[in-house]
């Protein structure tokens, strides 16, 4: 992906890289130190850097490991390997000098594996935990960079692209595959499993590291004044102002799944004589992205949680530019098309994160309509004709996926009270008495 950047810009993140490289070889020897068992990414060399006899230090290993990712990842991705990422191969030199600095560095902070257990592991837990925390608040700057990134976050990616496989799931046969060398590396060398090499600090690691870099990178935005010169930044400002909506009525209805929430969309829609988009962004979406309409629909605002915890899990150095998953394309995608038909004209949109999505519209009515089980199941079982029981689990599936989306992209929670205007509960009001409040609170729209 060509990102159109000024000179200076990319300057500023290359030299910004060069720092948090540092910061990611620190956490990585800090977490060493704890005598837990390395990382995956490390395992390998670290465990060959313990083999005596070896002439080798650990970064000079990791160099090697490195540039031996490199070359994998030009020969699968070919004419597609970006130019500027063959700079991975002075970045591995860097990150190689930079492991044994940080080794030296935190040479005194390793905690005997001797020592009294009821002191030594809690010790080295919380070392562990430390490490990993600097760990993954490299990694989210090194997201947040988007400039360059390491050979060991390269070649799954490159992988991913080959075999055109979810980035997520090779990542982790990668972080997998690595532990699983480490650990034949482990009883050729040593005859036996040495918790201190491959252990419970792996297995933290993997899960971990993931989790607090997603902890993390919603509160390193500061960082874009590091990376971007500030005439750009004030550029950037002025190509949207504040005030470039019209001013006319946008209504935005969240529901629960069978709440009639997209009845109740569609009435209000014809009582103001204005357009509902439902369905309408679905196919439009499709048309954009060349996607079928069914691909999108099973795609849209629903992440399941086991989805969910992958994408959480396999968090790691990969800029979004660079590794967009099937959800993050729909959400731009229709991201842009909600915009688009909010500065239309007055409209009803339905679901979708149409709220977040415009909530720097002044003028917009924010709705969520909620319902009880019982009045969801007889929507449904009335309007499918399935059993209560099968009603009731299609609901909890679907109320399931929609939180996990609007969590997933907003950081929020989809029934919190602050993200919405109007809440009605179906339960009360029926479809018409949810309407008639829609329709009275517009009317105070400015």
């Amino acid at each position: 992906m060509n990102i159109k950047r000024s000179k200076e810009e990319w300057t500023r993140r290359y030299i910004s890289f060069i720092a948090i490289l540092f910061i990611i070889a620190f956490g990585t020897s800090l977490s060493i130190r704890a005598n837990l068992g390395s990382s995956p990414i490390s395992a390998p060399p670290y465990i060959l850097s313990l083999i005596p006899g070896m002439n080798l230090t650990m970064g000079q290993l990791t160099i090697c490991m490195h540039v031996f990712f490199i070359s994998i990842q030009m020969l699968l991705l070919r004419k597609d390997f970006e130019k500027r990422q063959y700079a991975q191969i002075l970045v591995s030199f860097l990150f190689g000098f930079y492991t044994d600095l940080t080794m030296w560095m935190t040479g005194f902070l390793q905690i005997p594996f001797d020592m009294n257990p009821m002191i030594g592991y809690p010790l080295r837990l919380i070392e562990l935990l430390i490490g990993g925390a600097v760990l993954a608040f490299g990694i989210a700057c090194e997201v947040r960079c988007d400039s360059l990134m390491l050979a060991g976050e390269g070649l799954p990616l490159a992988i991913s692209r080959f075999l055109k496989r979810d980035f997520g799931k090779v990542k982790i046969c990668s972080d997998t595959s690595l532990v699983l060398i480490g650990t034949i590396f482990m009883f050729i060398y040593f005859g036996e499993w040495s918790w201190k090499l491959i252990g419970v600090g792996t297995l933290i690691s993997m899960f971990y590291v993931g989790i607090m870099v997603r902890v993390f990178s919603p509160h390193i935005a500061w960082l874009d004044k590091i990376f971007i010169p500030k005439s750009e930044r004030s550029a950037s400002a002025k190509a949207i102002p504040g005030d470039e909506w019209e001013g006319h009525c946008i209504i935005t209805i969240a529901r629960m799944y069978g709440s009639g929430g997209n009845a109740v969309g569609e009435a209000v829609a014809h009582k103001l004589g204005c357009p509902c988009y439902n369905r309408q962004i679905i196919d439009q979406t499709a048309r954009q992205m060349g996607y079928s309409t069914e691909f999108v629909a099973e795609n849209e605002q629903n992440i399941p949680t086991a989805r969910l915890w992958e994408l959480i899990f396999a968090d790691s150095g990969i800029p979004a530019s660079l590794n967009p998953s099937k959800e993050d394309a729909i959400f731009v995608s229709q991201s842009r098309t909600i915009r688009g038909l909010a500065h239309n004209g007055p409209c009803v949109i339905i679901g979708r994160l149409g709220n977040w999505i415009l909530r720097d519209n002044p003028h917009i009515l924010r709705v969520f309509i909620r319902s009880g089980l019982d009045f969801a199941v007889n929507q449904l079982t009335g309007r499918f004709h399935i059993s209560k029981e099968e009603a009731t689990r299609k609901i909890e599936r679907v109320n399931t996926g929609r939180a996990n989306h609007y969590r997933h992209y907003t950081g929020k929670q989809w029934t919190d009270i602050n993200e919405y205007d109007l809440i009605i509960n179906t339960d009360y009001t029926g479809i018409d008495g949810a309407v008639d409040m829609i329709l009275r609170a517009a009317k105070n729209l400015k």
